[in-house]
């Protein structure tokens, strides 16, 4: 399907572009979002009448969200959820979750300007984007916790509280053997090197 973007949408094009997307795509996102039109010659005669009006439009929003982006910069947002030692999640965080959180700071954003490129299983820090404009985006950090106590601590440490795993666990175990047999080699070699230097000594004296 073709059709006019009213904004800028990334990986697509430019305000005032004409460009051919999924029909999916364009009745799923961009129609009911008023990010695009159904590039017919009456829609193309529209935009050309309100493209001075949009870009202006576009423009003071885009300001706007410049200000609101320098305030929230920098922002971590705890996310509170229920998970096992190992810090597995028992529920799942969503954009709204995030957004919510965003808000509770004082920062109004709408879930759909929350861009989640994975989903969220275990406990940590981890970088979201927020697109406050089509031109202007932020970042902002998601502590998920099972508690407000938990995620100061995780904030403090920059690091998820959760028990090592049995595997993670042996595999440390293993480290410090390895370590310790490495010392114990070493003061066997130098012991071996000493007995020696005192051996050609005697040998020399005598």
């Amino acid at each position: 399907m073709q059709v006019i973007l009213l904004e800028r949408v990334e990986s697509l094009g430019q305000m005032g572009d004409v460009v051919n997307v999924k029909s999916g795509y364009a009745r799923n996102f961009l129609l009911p979002r008023q990010k695009a039109l159904r590039a017919t010659k009456e829609n193309v005669l529209y935009f050309d009448g309100q493209k001075k009006a949009l870009e202006a439009d576009s423009l003071k929003r885009k300001v706007e969200a410049e200000k609101i982006a320098k305030k929230m910069d920098g922002l971590t947002v705890a996310i509170i959820r229920q998970a096992s030692e190992a810090g597995q999640l028992y529920g799942s965080v969503t954009a709204r979750d995030i957004a919510d959180g965003i808000a509770a700071k004082g920062l109004k954003v709408d879930r759909t300007q929350v861009r989640m490129d994975r989903n969220y299983k275990i406990l940590g820090l981890y970088p979201v984007k927020v697109y406050l404009h089509p031109e202007v985006m932020v970042g902002v950090t998601i502590n998920i916790a099972r508690s407000a106590e938990e995620a100061k601590i995780q904030e403090e440490k920059g690091e998820a509280l959760i028990t090592k795993t049995a595997e993670q666990q042996d595999a440390a175990e293993s480290l410090a053997a390895a370590a310790i047999k490495k010392v114990e080699s070493e003061e066997k070699a130098r012991w071996a090197v000493e007995k020696a230097v005192e051996q050609e000594s005697g040998a020399a004296t005598v």
